[in-house]
């Protein structure tokens, strides 16, 4: 199989980044990478142009590195709300993923962050706040905080009044009776003779 070496001019998914020297199959070159102007063939005026591409490069990455440090330094002071579906016991529908945290942060402080750059162990499945972790960059790092809450409002419970629905004093009711009665309630009933 023959081989021929040429330079990327743009980041090819499993084979280099921009400015890389790779060999590669011929047909692969030929009918793929020189086609949609991802390479360039390696020829002597083009060892020249190497290296206005790998300072382009460099200055583009120094570029994404500051970019991702300040963001990282912002989204560190954020605590981001996300309201989800849950049970009358509070318990939540499904889970939060990356991507629902991807569109609140997208919607809530307009940061577009891919849903591949938030790692999280597993989905979160409870209310409550939780910290996950931003890969923004190779070399940064930061944590997000997330607060879960119930888009349902909480259930109402009706506070116990002294009287009942028919407005009878429920303070004098003991097991269904009352005290009240003609009979009192330790009396014992009388057996037929």
């Amino acid at each position: 199989m023959a081989k021929v070496e040429v330079i990327l001019i743009e980041n090819v998914v499993g084979l280099g980044g921009e400015s890389d020297q790779v060999k590669v199959a011929a047909g692969y070159a030929r009918n793929f990478l020189l086609p949609n102007r991802l390479a360039i063939p390696l020829t002597g005026s083009n060892k020249r142009r190497l290296e206005v591409l790998r300072q382009r490069r460099a200055e583009r990455e120094a570029h994404e590195f500051n970019a991702m440090t300040e963001l990282s330094k912002s989204i560190s002071k954020l605590t981001a709300t996300i309201s989800v579906k849950t049970g009358e016991d509070g318990k939540m529908f499904g889970s939060v993923t990356s991507g629902a945290i991807a569109d609140q942060l997208k919607t809530q402080f307009e940061i577009a962050l891919d849903k591949k750059k938030i790692h999280l162990s597993e989905p979160i499945r409870s209310l409550g706040e939780h910290e996950i972790e931003l890969r923004l960059h190779p070399e940064v790092k930061t944590t997000l905080k997330i607060k879960v809450q119930s888009s349902n409002p909480p259930p109402v419970v009706a506070a116990p009044t002294d009287k009942g629905q028919d407005g009878a004093d429920l303070r004098t009711e003991k097991r269904g009776r009352r005290f009240n009665d003609s009979k009192p309630a330790d009396s014992k009933p009388e057996k037929n003779k």
